[in-house]
């Protein structure tokens, strides 16, 4: 599902087109993907709210509005949101419309139906659980150790708790496992320090790298699992040293890259440079 520089790249990419823009009408064709309020609730709150701020926490978007109150909005697999001409046809994958007062609509489309939007007055009871973002001056190597200690799971299954590296998920975390040499199964209690700076410097790295090639596009036709708001797929995909590249060779050493599943989810790393 998109990831930290995914979510990154929406909130960058939707701000010159939001900003400042207000909702006057509001339709929801499948009610399950407004999780706060009601969808009937949400359609009559929406409207006449302006966005004026543009955030993101972990995987979420933020989009706060004139009232005080937050649009928030979770792509989760397949979730797409976009800015179309007013003439834009709802296709069957969309799912909520809201009318803007420059004739221009905002659409949420989503395959798989499994995203979610509240619109909340409050944002804590949602993302309280989540960790220290990992590309802020909180997420130090000190905080990323205090965490590892005394957990016996594999240190890849540890990346994927939110409450460890939130927005970090299993595409970034193949990715800094390699460029930290870190085998994926290692107990996160058996990190040594110098192991945990490097995977702690790693995944800021690869989090970066990410935002800067506009995230990871995966997967093809109406299912790829990532698009820019604009449509254009991320390029972070041809940057991938190990994810979804099992049996090709290294970068680095030219051995195989392997894969096994940890915590459900695929896991693709080098057997010679992840000791």
């Amino acid at each position: 599902m998109p990831e930290l520089p995914e979510i990154e790249t929406f909130v960058r990419e939707l701000e010159p087109d939001l900003a400042g823009r207000k909702v006057v009408d509001a339709a929801v064709h499948w009610s399950k993907i407004i999780a706060v309020p009601t969808a009937e609730e949400f359609c009559q709150q929406i409207v006449g709210e302006e966005f004026v701020s543009f955030g993101r926490r972990a995987k979420y978007m933020l989009l706060g509005l004139n009232s005080g109150a937050t649009l928030i909005v979770h792509l989760r697999m397949t979730g797409h949101l976009h800015v179309l001409p007013a003439d834009a046809q709802p296709d069957k994958h969309t799912h909520v419309v809201m009318r803007l007062d420059d004739g221009h609509t905002l659409h949420y489309q989503d395959p798989r139906k499994f995203g979610r939007l509240w619109l909340v007055g409050d944002v804590e009871p949602i993302l309280s659980k989540l960790s220290a973002e990992p590309l802020s001056a909180e997420f130090t190597t000190k905080w990323l150790s205090e965490r590892l200690q005394s957990r016996n799971a594999p240190i890849k299954a540890l990346l994927l708790d939110q409450t460890i590296s939130a927005g970090v998920g299993n595409i970034y975390a193949d990715e800094a496992l390699h460029l930290a040499g870190i085998h994926p199964t290692r107990p996160g209690a058996s990190l040594k320090a110098g192991e945990i700076k490097k995977l702690h410097a790693a995944i800021r790295i690869v989090l970066q790298q990410g935002i800067a090639k506009h995230g990871s596009s995966l997967g093809g036709s109406v299912l790829t699992n990532y698009r820019r708001p604009n449509g254009e797929l991320g390029q972070m995909q041809d940057e991938f040293q190990v994810y979804g590249r099992e049996g090709e060779p290294c970068h680095t050493c030219d051995k195989p890259i392997e894969r096994l599943v940890i915590a459900q989810r695929s896991s693709h790393f080098c057997g010679k440079c992840q000791k």
